[in-house]
Formats: structure tokens, C-alpha cells, sequence
């Protein structure tokens, strides 16, 4: 017998979804949010008012609003040569135990969390189960998954509470790279962000995460095209000027040396296959 859903344990996903915004956008939710709100920005920025506090989100921060919270979203038009724009994770839950989890400790309205690959695992198989819709999905699954998207939420927060200044400096870099990836920027201007000099800022960050930022900036491309190519309509073409890189032609080549495929072969194997094949980047 499933007893998941009882009066002091339930959740439920009433929405799951990625958004990627290359035009201006505005969404205003006044006294309207009546569940709770998660929201990962991962690409780009935008602002966020709430209870008429001002947050401006980058790569890697996490909005947290409760019911009842005053909630407007605000991407401002990309830039005309770096065309910047937005991108994020967001999901509306409730239930009892969501609940009962957001009472357990005080979260700060916005938080800086990174971009943690098990994090965003667990978001991304709770909105393809959410995709499959009332008839086909797992109403345990999908409870066990928003739990668990939960509690790693704390853990993020927890662990991303640095002092150390070797590993802020190395967080600096890593964020400004999370930010900028999908624009053209220099190697020396996410050094100055961080206030090292290039070589430190280059020997930083390959002690730190075990590849150089050149890589870690493919990979958030990569990761950036993997998004648009599932859930968008977008152009390959477009795509590929969209996430930073220089030509097609470029895109194509990182994108077959990484997995192994084209992206047009890639696309075409999504037609018949409904799964995240591509899962690790």
C-alpha cells in the first residue's frame, strides 16, 4: 500500500519547468503566490523583487519564496553585443511537508549556490517526470525526487558558506565564468573580478576544480545548448551564437568531440528517444 500521501506527508508538483529568456520579460505576482516557489538561475541575470526588495540573480543563485510572498521577475533586454539574456529552473510545490521542511530552518530569500551538478540532476528528472503527465507519471518517484531536491537545497546552502580566501577567490572566478560563458569575455577580466593576476587566477582555479576555466566555460556552453536543443525551437544555428560560441562550425566540432555526436545527429536521436541520453556533460 502506498502511504506517501497521507495528511502529514504529502507533497505535490503543481509546476516544473526551464525557462530561457533572449528577449525582455516581466512576470509580476503581487499577493497572487499561493505555493512555493524554488527558482536556479542558470544563465545570464535578472532581477527579482520581493516584499519590494531588489535582487539582481546570476549563474548560480536560488530564490526561495513561501506563500503569500510579493514576487515580480524583471530580464531586462539583452545586450546588443554581448546578448546576454536568462535562464533558469523553477518549480511551484506544496504540500505538508514542504511545509514542515521550510519551517525546520531559516533560508535566506536569495542564495548563492553554484551551479552542483546533483542539484541540478535531481531538477532535471523531477520536471521530465513531471512532463510525462497524470496518466504515465510516479507519484512516489516524484515525491521521493522533490524531497530530495529539498534537502540537497540545504546542503548547497550549508557547504557555500566559505571563509577561507583561497576558496572565495576560486568561487569568484567560477561564478564570473558561470555568468559570462555564454558571452565573449577574457581570461584577464574574470581574473580582475576575483582581484588576482592571471597566472594565480588560471593556477587558482585549475587546483581548485581540476580544469582549466577555458574548459569549465565549454562545458557551461555545452550544458547552455543541451538546454535550448530540448526545450526550445531554436535554430542549431542560433543556438550555438546564443551560447558563446564563436561560429557553427566551432560548435559543431566541441560538440562531437564531447559526446561523440553531431548536433543534428544528436537532435534526430531525440525524436525516437524520449530520455535524457546525454545526462553528463
Amino acid at each position: 500500500m502506498n502511504t506517501l500521501h497521507t495528511s502529514d506527508t504529502s507533497t505535490s508538483v503543481l509546476i516544473c519547468d526551464y525557462s530561457y529568456h533572449y528577449k525582455a520579460f516581466s512576470h509580476n505576482m503581487k499577493g497572487e503566490l499561493s505555493t512555493y516557489l524554488f527558482r536556479l538561475q542558470t544563465e545570464g541575470s535578472c532581477k527579482v523583487y520581493v516584499q519590494e526588495q531588489e535582487f539582481r540573480m546570476t549563474s548560480g543563485d536560488l530564490l526561495l519564496l513561501k506563500p503569500g510572498d510579493d514576487y515580480r521577475l524583471v530580464v531586462a533586454e539583452p545586450h546588443k553585443e554581448g546578448r546576454l539574456s536568462s535562464g533558469d529552473y523553477y518549480l511551484f510545490c506544496e504540500g505538508s511537508w514542504i511545509e514542515k521542511w521550510w519551517k525546520r530552518q531559516s533560508r535566506p530569500t536569495v542564495s548563492r549556490i553554484g551551479l552542483d551538478d546533483k542539484l541540478i540532476s535531481l531538477w532535471r528528472n523531477l520536471l521530465l517526470e513531471k512532463r510525462r503527465g497524470p496518466l504515465e507519471e510516479d507519484a512516489e518517484l516524484k515525491d521521493a525526487l522533490l524531497r530530495g531536491l529539498c534537502l540537497y537545497i540545504d546542503r548547497a546552502i550549508t557547504e557555500n558558506i566559505q571563509t577561507d580566501r583561497a576558496v572565495s577567490s576560486a568561487l569568484k572566478l567560477k561564478r564570473f565564468i558561470e555568468e559570462h560563458a555564454t558571452v565573449t569575455f577574457k581570461l584577464d577580466e574574470a581574473a580582475r573580478y576575483a582581484g588576482l593576476s592571471l597566472s594565480r587566477a588560471v593556477r587558482l582555479f585549475k587546483e581548485h576544480y581540476n580544469q582549466t576555466m577555458i574548459q569549465y566555460a565549454i562545458e557551461i556552453r555545452l550544458n547552455a545548448a543541451l538546454e535550448r536543443m530540448k526545450y526550445s525551437e531554436m535554430t542549431l544555428e542560433h543556438i550555438a551564437e546564443s551560447c558563446g560560441f564563436a561560429s557553427y562550425s566551432y560548435f559543431h566540432r566541441v560538440f562531437r568531440a564531447h559526446f561523440g555526436v553531431s548536433p543534428a545527429e544528436y537532435l534526430k536521436s531525440r525524436q525516437h528517444e524520449p530520455t535524457d541520453d546525454l545526462e553528463h556533460v
